[in-house]
């Protein structure tokens, strides 16, 4: 009987184990990838700044598309910075929450484990 117990609390045990790994590797990825947006908002705005001290009228201005370059108005570009801004500030919240999600799952899983291992001494000692 208890070995019986034993391999049952192994095989759980495995289980939330590799759970526990896999939604460890998921919030580190959410922070990189949270970070990577964080620095590309900064890249915009840094760009947006620069704009904003060139003459509109006698600068020309180019946007790089794929490989190539398109000439457009300094409010074209405005514009697609702000949305690119905007874009990135989106995904990081949805990234954040879903960090959160995953940072409660985890926590879950590690009350799981204890409440399983105490179950089991408690089960085996009586």
């Amino acid at each position: 009987m208890a070995k019986e117990v034993d391999i049952e609390l192994k095989k759980a045990f495995e289980e939330l184990q590799e759970k526990m790994v896999d939604t460890t590797q998921k919030i580190k990825l959410a922070d990189i990838q949270i970070d990577s947006s964080k620095k590309s908002i900064i890249h915009a705005q840094i760009t947006q700044n620069e704009l904003k001290d060139l003459n509109a009228e006698s600068t020309r201005l180019y946007e790089g598309v794929g490989r190539m370059f398109i000439l457009k108005d300094v409010c074209e570009i405005q514009g697609n910075l702000d949305n690119k801004i905007k874009s990135f500030e989106d995904k990081i919240k949805t990234m954040e929450a879903n960090k959160q999600y995953l940072e409660r799952n985890l926590k879950d899983s590690e009350n799981n484990l204890r409440e399983m291992i105490i179950s089991r001494k408690g089960a085996t000692s009586t």
